[in-house]
């Protein structure tokens, strides 16, 4: 692997660490704990929130007809993403051990933890639940097909891709064939511990 790209990398996962450190002093002005995964907020911090949630019959006044009308078609999204946590579960559970690839956990990629929070009515806390299914399942899908990719072809693209998975960088580069041949079964060792390279 490239020097540079390694030290690249590096200073990647120092500025993600230190945005997690700024992101949760943010958390702190809002007074609340994780507890047991749920979000509890500081009680009078909770009575203010109470405050600006819309009944649901206002929210629904308030809502654009078109909104209404397109809703069914976004929640039939539902379906697909169900059978798509069938499937990688599935999948999963029969192909990684035989590959000993490290599984991927779900629950650190479905989070949901928005039905916590005051201001929300039911409406908008199942459109949170919803957005929170779909995002966590295409993420969780998105770590699935990394890793596969990575037993199976760690080789990067001859054109750049937008927005690469986070084990990218690491793969070999197009038509480095000596590096690809002799580096591959290390990369598909590195899966059977964590998962990362």
């Amino acid at each position: 692997m490239n020097r540079q790209i390694d030290e690249l990398i590096e200073k990647i996962k120092t500025l993600e660490e230190e945005l997690e450190v700024e992101l949760r002093k943010r958390r702190d002005e809002f007074q609340f704990i994780i507890d047991e995964k749920r979000v509890r907020f500081a009680e009078e911090v909770a009575r203010q929130q109470r405050r600006f949630k819309t009944g649901l019959f206002s929210y629904l006044i308030k809502s654009k007809p078109l909104n209404v009308l397109t809703a069914p078609l976004i929640y039939s999204g539902l379906v697909p993403f169900l059978l798509l946590d069938f499937f990688l579960s599935l999948y999963q559970i029969i192909c990684f051990p035989i590959y000993g690839i490290t599984k991927v956990k779900r629950s650190e990629y479905m989070v949901f933890d928005r039905e916590d929070l005051p201001y929300l009515n039911i409406i908008e806390k199942f459109n949170c639940f919803y957005c929170s299914y779909g995002n966590g399942m295409a993420a969780y899908f998105r770590e699935i097909t990394a890793r596969t990719e990575q037993y199976w072809c760690p080789i990067k693209h001859a054109r750049r891709i937008k927005a690469a998975h986070s084990r990218y960088p690491r793969f070999f580069e197009f038509g480095d064939a000596e590096s690809y041949l002799k580096g591959l079964e290390r990369i598909r060792k590195e899966l059977k511990t964590d998962g990362k390279i």
